[in-house]
């Protein structure tokens, strides 16, 4: 065996919309694909108090040392603090800095697997990186089909007699909150069963909280993680900060473990760090540095907020213009409207999808994902709810 024996990768398909959207040349193109919020300019901006916070930075740094494998241990302690708000519950739990929420999770596979783990439970459809990232690591994934975009349901009792099936000590991977790629999260009751049948079947969740602030307000959108968290003796969290801090490119996250007392946590944080050292060594800083300084300052994380705020009401107001689209052909367009978040999924073949685009230049995922945020305007949801109707006709 050598080199010589690998073969060529499949392109990944949403860096193949990246290049299709760039080289068309038509003046009202749309690009749904990418999963990065936009402004009604089509700009993924720089948030104030990120401005702020990283002329700051710069202003005082003074070293570029390493960090250590743990990261900015304070960047990790208020970022949980403000993430969850239950001391009683970071008092049991250990947390690293890890570069972005995939990097959490690929860290939380490693440890699984060190630990014997061999099966993850998800919810199908969930995002296209996830079934990857831990088979990578030789955990085996079972899925279960429980949201119907086209409805736009969570069906929470076929998921729940599913895990009738887990084995202990089984994983169950959760969105937190603005699910990926349907938009569809569960209810308060719907969290408190899944607690309830995660504790009874002693299965471990992990809860991958990748957009915070961005579906019903950032203390709303903690609230089911935190009531399986809190009834859960061995828990995960994958934090990640490059969707509501607006850090793609400083692909800034964190890891936490939580075990039944103080002492379990440290021996997770041992295994955790050992994994992050044959990985990335030491996790970058700017990023981490950047939420850091906003955390610390009550001024800049109000303004913070404020940002956040302004950005998941116009999520909110792209999904209602949607929904008043009604129903066209097979895709009943008032479902988007129950939705949280930046994604949402349509009930479309794959040459509706071929059509939308070379017809009318408007670009999505071959699933039938959209990025709520592409739409620039109310003007622009008309141009694509147009589309539609002529595609479906």
């Amino acid at each position: 065996m050598s080199l010589s024996s690998l073969s060529a990768q499949p392109e990944d398909p949403l860096l193949h919309i990246i290049e299709q959207y760039s080289a068309d040349s038509r003046p009202d193109k749309i690009d749904l694909g990418v999963g990065v919020f936009r402004d009604p300019h089509g700009h993924t901006p720089v948030m104030a108090a990120v401005s702020e916070a990283e002329m700051r930075h710069w202003k005082t740094q003074q070293t570029k040392a390493y960090v250590g494998p743990a990261g900015d241990r304070h960047f990790v302690t208020l970022l949980g603090e403000e993430a969850l708000g239950d001391a009683s519950l970071l008092a049991r739990g250990c947390g690293v800095q890890t570069p972005g929420g995939t990097g959490a999770l690929r860290l939380a596979a490693e440890v699984l697997a060190a630990a014997g783990v061999k099966r993850l439970w998800a919810a199908a459809p969930t995002w296209t990186n996830h079934l990857p990232v831990f088979a990578a690591a030789g955990i085996e994934s079972r899925l279960v089909r429980v949201f119907d975009p086209a409805e736009g349901v969570y069906e929470a009792d076929r998921f729940l007699n599913a895990l009738s099936d887990a084995e202990p000590g089984d994983v169950v991977l959760l969105h937190g909150c603005g699910h990926n790629p349907t938009g569809l999260d569960p209810n308060a009751a719907q969290w408190e069963s899944l607690a309830d049948r995660l504790a009874e079947r002693r299965l471990v969740p992990l809860v991958d909280m990748a957009y915070q602030g961005l579906a019903d307000g950032f203390a709303e959108d903690a609230a089911g993680a935190l009531a399986v968290l809190r009834r859960a003796p061995y828990a995960l969290l994958a934090y990640s900060c490059d969707k509501n801090f607006g850090l793609y490119r400083e692909r800034t996250g964190a890891l936490w473990a939580f075990a039944p007392d103080a002492p379990g946590a440290r021996i997770l944080e041992s295994n955790m760090l050992a994994k992050a050292r044959v990985n990335w060594s030491m996790p970058p800083d700017h990023g981490a540095a950047v939420v850091r300084l906003i955390l610390e300052d009550s001024a800049l994380k109000r303004c913070w907020h404020e940002e956040l705020d302004g950005m998941r009401q116009r999520l909110t107001g792209l999904r209602a213009a949607l929904a008043r689209g009604g129903r066209i052909g097979s895709v009943d367009c008032s479902v988007l409207g129950r939705g949280r978040g930046l994604f949402a999924t349509l009930p479309l073949s794959p040459d509706h999808i071929r059509r939308l685009c070379e017809d009318y230049a408007i670009y999505m995922a071959g699933s039938g994902r959209i990025n709520i945020a592409g739409f620039t305007d109310e003007g622009a949801v008309a141009t694509f709810l147009s589309a539609l109707r002529e595609v479906l006709a």
